[in-house]
């Protein structure tokens, strides 16, 4: 299959939901989240063992969805401690899911350049080799930042100093205000970098601070076009994630209609399937999504529930074998809402991708997917010769053949001149 042709505008971003919509995509996604919410449950119980709870209390509170801030929302006491704990999960599931967009970024980028066969394993080993820009470019905006604020608030205590404090302020004040401006710019482009670091490195193949400058030109060159972008990009966004809800639910329903009628499992199925509904959505859940629909509209409102499923009656007591049952059911409802947000933070990527190319086509006039990437510069290294480009073939080929010509015409006079020496005289 030859490379997907582009317009290299922002028709090109209503393609993300069609190219998201890959069973490769959706699993780098689910994997990564899967491990990035392992990572940030186990942190946060920690967290919330260091503020008094027990694991029963939190689970009975929160189930699968715990958050320290909800602890400081109610009343309770936080330590400093336990929100440092907190946040090295929270880092941990950003990273997580940073490193899953720039696997899906490469494929996508293979893709268009039409390598239908990349595989995740082969994304998974290109992320292992350039991990580093993802994570650090994010960073080190953040450093420049601190580094900013920590300046300025060591001129802060020179205007302390008495008498001469009033003119180390007024002074330099253009300076400290050209600073400010400096530091607010550099906070958007944290958030740029944040946004576009896994479609940087995922397509551009950069490093760190290869990374560090294009999220500084993408916010500096294309600010109107990120904005129009993700407006153009929120409909699309909704109407794909609510579609492919659609299917599950749909899906889940029928399950449901087959195997509750009374003539097969009836009340058990019922009893089975609520308990494991409330595992996945427990009352707290319910009442965030009814307080924030409340105040939507109603085109806001189905996007709001575009990840909930149609609640079932809820049962009687279980048995010990229903639980079991519900637990194992439980885990894969879980997996199942994890794959709807796969799919949209599949569109997401996809889409950051489809940007990051129509930005350098269009400051740079340099499209990308012409460019040959590491692995296909690999692949000459390993066979001495361009294998994408017959004409360079064509050329050597019509040199040899040049080549034999010559030879063959030299050696017919040599021929003709051998023969006229074996004549005899006469």
């Amino acid at each position: 299959m030859g490379p997907i042709k582009l317009y290299f505008d922002i028709r090109d971003i209503f393609r993300a939901p069609r190219l998201a919509l890959s069973g490769k995509k959706i699993m780098i996604m689910l994997k990564g989240i899967l491990i990035g919410y392992a990572a940030y449950w186990i942190f946060t119980t920690i967290s919330f063992i260091l503020c008094g709870y027990t694991l029963g209390n939190m689970w009975a509170d929160y189930g699968l969805y715990p958050c320290l801030f909800t602890v400081g929302v109610t009343g309770g006491y936080i330590p400093w401690y336990a929100c440092a704990v907190y946040d090295i999960g929270v880092f941990l599931l950003i990273v997580s899911i940073s490193l899953s967009c720039t696997q899906v970024s490469r494929v996508t980028y293979k893709q268009l350049k039409g390598d239908e066969f990349f595989s995740s394993t082969d994304a998974c080993s290109y992320v292992k080799k350039h991990w580093q820009a993802v994570i650090m470019a994010p960073v080190s905006i953040a450093l420049i930042i601190t580094f900013f604020l920590f300046f300025s608030g060591i001129f802060a205590l020179f205007g302390k100093i008495p008498y001469v404090g009033e003119f180390l302020f007024s002074i330099p004040y253009l300076f400290y205000f050209l600073g400010a401006l400096f530091t607010i710019y550099t906070g958007i482009v944290f958030l740029i970098s944040l946004i576009y670091s896994p479609a940087i490195v995922g397509v551009g193949e950069e490093d760190t601070m290869g990374t560090v400058f294009q999220s500084y030109s993408i916010t500096w060159s294309q600010p109107w076009r990120v904005i129009l972008y993700h407006i153009s990009l929120l409909p699309v966004l909704v109407i794909g994630v609510h579609v492919f809800k659609w299917f599950m639910t749909t899906s889940f329903s029928l399950i449901n209609a087959v195997f509750g009628c009374d003539w097969f499992m009836g009340d058990k199925l019922n009893r089975i399937v609520s308990n494991a509904y409330e595992n996945i959505y427990p009352e707290f859940i319910n009442q965030i999504c009814l307080s924030f629909n409340a105040i939507c509209t109603t085109a806001c409102n189905s996007c709001c529930s575009c990840l909930s499923f149609i609640p079932f009656n809820n049962g009687s007591d279980l048995s010990g074998t229903e639980v079991i049952s519900s637990i194992i059911l439980s885990c894969f409802l879980f997996i199942i809402v994890l794959a709807v947000v796969s799919y949209g933070l599949s569109i997401l990527s996809v889409s950051e991708t489809l940007m990051y190319i129509i930005f350098k086509k269009k400051s740079d006039d340099d499209n990308l997917l012409d460019h040959k990437d590491e692995d296909e510069l690999e692949d000459e290294d390993e066979t001495g010769f361009d294998t994408n480009d017959g004409s360079d073939n064509d050329d050597q080929t019509g040199t040899i053949d040049e080549k034999d010509s010559t030879v063959n015409a030299s050696n017919d006079d040599n021929k003709k001149s051998d023969s006229t020496k074996e004549v005899p005289s006469e």
